[in-house]
């Protein structure tokens, strides 16, 4: 019985026509929970809309922690306690609790209470097969993209020592220089925080050139991956 109600809830291969129903139903359900938050005021239909899809965000939680041992393949209390602490678990509860908590009735001037139910977006992603291939080149990839990770933290720090230096009176501290730094790097570049001198215009261009190309790194690695895995999928 809960081998059977997991096929269902996970997503089921092309032939489980229930498990195909139960994956519709629930994003049906996830579109529904997102609506309210499109919307500054309730209204009744707002606010059944929400509690009817928070009830069935429950049902679907319990069901998913007690077959956690079909999903993470393990024995004993070991895969439900391991179970809560998962990404998507993770985000089913903060989901829950953020329309069950009492502090949303009492203190709903509050604005910032509804962030934590924006994470209901993120369930789509448990229906997606394009995101479950991705987080496989990315955990497949993570010492690549862990070592660009670290170059880009370096030429961050390392442009905005160098910036601040130069240019003290452009940078009124150590944190603006990173701020510069960074969306120097991500080919932002705001404008709020530039050099002025011709010795940090300078140094900015280099810093440039280096940002673009410290950014194309981890695109190729991930594309790599991508298409690896693509090729995998396909020669199943």
């Amino acid at each position: 019985m809960r081998r059977r109600i997991y096929q269902i809830i996970e997503i089921g291969s092309a032939d489980d026509r229930l498990s195909r129903i139960y994956d519709r139903f629930m994003l049906i359900c996830i579109l529904c929970s997102v609506i309210p938050l499109c919307f500054k005021e309730t209204n009744n239909i707002l606010w059944w809309m929400d509690k009817i899809t928070v009830c069935v965000f429950i049902v679907d939680y319990i069901l998913r922690f007690i077959t956690a041992d079909y999903k993470l393949k393990g024995r004993g209390m070991d895969p439900f306690l391991k179970y809560p602490f998962t990404f998507f678990a993770i985000v089913d509860l903060v989901t829950i609790l953020s329309s069950l908590t009492i502090l949303e009735s009492s203190l709903r001037s509050f604005r910032i209470l509804r962030l934590p139910k924006c994470m209901k977006t993120l369930r789509f992603l448990r229906y997606s097969q394009g995101f479950h291939l991705m987080s496989r080149v990315f955990h497949k990839k993570k010492d690549d993209l862990l070592t660009v990770c670290y170059l880009a933290v370096g030429y961050i720090i390392v442009s905005a020592m160098i910036l601040f230096q130069v240019e003290p009176e452009t940078f009124q501290n150590f944190f603006d220089a990173v701020y510069w730094a960074t969306i120097t790097l991500m080919t932002v570049g705001y404008g709020d925080f530039y050099p002025v001198t011709t010795i940090g215009k300078a140094v900015a261009m280099i810093s440039s050139f280096l940002g673009v190309a410290v950014f194309a790194l981890p695109t190729g690695i991930i594309t790599a991956g991508y298409l690896s895995e693509l090729d995998h999928k396909k020669n199943k």
